[in-house]
């Protein structure tokens, strides 16, 4: 693994928008071919549906009857196109075998797709039952006691994936607060468009950049409300990890409290169900490692800015005719929310 490695990508949400292959269909006999393989015994595909999210990315969820009686609840994840993003699903794959065997609560994988099953690059993973729908999350009875303890419980799961050790990893980019607002700031540059509310945050993040970590640890890079399977009793799993990388933990962190992650319910600055406090108080206890309310913030900061450059570059993927899509063309009109958004937490934590 090269931890030294400075790596450049687009972000991945834009990047696989732009695959020019044709979408190649999912049938269960195919499915069914692989899981054999894997399994050494004839199966059965049945309940193949594919699973809301994700605009080239697909997840698609199945029971394999397994010869014999055994039914197993699965999801294959793939990109039907040509890939082009930060991490294939190959890395994704070993990722969920390094971070499983750390403790951290991952979907268990089964097989690695091979060129010649004509899915696409992609696996085959458990299935964790529960909710994913932030809107359930947030207001649902059947989550109520599950929102009293998902500050506490993303503390504890962030720092077990902060303490995965590197070298059990596949080959990540070193991207540090430096090289992302760099990063964000060549992307905004290369759209020709004006935004100064975000050229303003770029140049409060690049004079307040704080003290990174002694050694990079693994960022997950997307760890929000949206990608966490939740039960009645909490979070039960953590997905989407393709934007996974070596850097700052605290940018996990920050990312969680975004506002658009709160999905309206701002007087919980947590993923719209808890505290700053319960956040770093848990996590502090799991990992040994104190944060700063600053720390968190300044990532916070940067991770509104971030989701504000993807918004824009979503809105240029479809008017630039490369993907024609209301999905694209809704996320880019909120790009005039993450500046206003932007604006109010620079002013309130300057």
């Amino acid at each position: 693994m090269r931890t030294g490695s400075r790596q450049r990508y687009v972000p991945l949400d834009v990047a696989s928008a732009r695959s020019t292959e044709v979408s190649r269909s999912v049938d269960g006999e195919s499915v069914a071919a692989v899981l054999a393989r894997h399994l050494g015994r004839p199966v059965t595909v049945r309940a193949l549906r594919r699973l809301s999210g994700g605009a080239s990315r697909e997840s698609w969820s199945l029971d394999a009857e397994v010869e014999g009686g055994e039914t197993l609840g699965l999801v294959l994840r793939r990109d039907p196109g040509g890939h082009s993003g930060h991490s294939s699903r190959d890395v994704e794959y070993r990722l969920l075998e390094a971070t499983r065997l750390a403790g951290v609560p991952v979907p268990g994988v089964r097989v690695l797709l091979e060129p010649g099953d004509g899915l696409g690059d992609g696996f085959v993973m458990d299935r964790v039952e529960g909710e994913t729908i932030p809107r359930r999350i947030l207001r649902d009875d059947a989550y109520a006691g599950a929102r009293r303890a998902m500050a506490r419980q993303c503390g504890e799961i962030a720092a077990l994936v902060h303490a995965v050790d590197p070298a059990t990893l596949p080959d990540l980019p070193v991207l540090g607060a430096v090289e992302q607002v760099e990063q964000y700031r060549d992307l905004l540059d290369a759209l020709g468009e004006p935004h100064p509310a975000f050229e303003l945050g770029l140049r409060w993040l690049e004079e307040r950049v704080p003290p990174g970590p002694e050694a990079p640890t693994l960022v997950h890079g997307d760890f929000r409300n949206g990608n966490l399977v939740v039960g009645p009793e909490g979070v039960r799993a953590v997905l989407d990890w393709e934007l996974a990388h070596l850097g700052d933990p605290v940018e996990d962190l920050g990312w969680l409290c975004v506002r658009s992650w709160r999905f309206g319910a701002d007087d919980r600055p947590v993923g719209g169900f808890g505290s700053y406090e319960e956040l770093l108080d848990a996590y502090g206890r799991a990992s040994g490692r104190s944060v700063d309310l600053a720390t968190l913030r300044y990532w916070e900061a940067f991770g509104t800015l971030k989701w504000g450059v993807v918004c824009v570059m979503q809105a240029a993927t479809h008017l630039s005719g490369a993907v024609r899509s209301v999905e694209l063309a809704a996320l880019g009109r909120r790009a005039a929310e993450m500046e206003w958004d932007l604006l109010d937490l620079l002013e309130e934590i300057s």
